[in-house]
């Protein structure tokens, strides 16, 4: 396979992923994530993962270089290690995103309470409940005891009392 016309433009398209997703994958890492940002991260940076493919296709004689440098081998194989070890739960509890604490607190208040901050009646709001598949007469009820511990089945069920 002749890939030598592709020469001109792969480089620059490797560099163009790479200041993409080093860009969003910063404004997400700072949460300053705005609009399609974090989609753009995900799915360009399959873009990027096949342009490097390419890149390394034509750059094979260069690629194998570096494997057979000290040096070379030696940063590849550590990066490689830093990527497995990034499998393991070493942290302590897994982070999660500034807005699901709010969420999680919403989803323990009260219906009657869930009701007047959606700005509806509780008959409105059990109405909305039993369209998602949910039905209570307790007042005591919360979104968290109907939806389960599920964060995200509440967000889900959250969003359709709150359209």
């Amino acid at each position: 396979m002749n890939l030598n016309p592709h020469r001109p433009w792969i480089t620059p398209l490797v560099i163009g992923t790479f200041a993409l997703s080093a860009a969003t994958g910063g404004l997400m890492f700072f949460h300053l994530d705005t609009g399609l940002n974090k989609a753009a991260h995900e799915w360009l940076g399959w873009l990027m993962v096949a342009a490097v493919a390419v890149h390394v296709l034509l750059h094979m004689h260069a690629f194998k270089r570096h494997w057979a440098a000290r040096v070379g081998k030696g940063v590849i194989v550590v990066s490689l290690v830093v990527l497995g070890l990034s499998f393991l739960p070493l942290g302590g509890a897994k982070s999660e995103p500034p807005f699901v604490r709010p969420l999680k607190t919403l989803a323990q208040a009260p219906l009657p309470v869930l009701a007047q901050v959606a700005g509806i009646d509780m008959d409105e709001l059990k109405s909305r409940l039993q369209a998602a598949g949910k039905s209570t007469d307790g007042a005591t009820a919360t979104i968290a005891t109907l939806a389960g511990n599920d964060t995200k089945a509440q967000i889900r069920l959250l969003n359709q009392v709150m359209r």
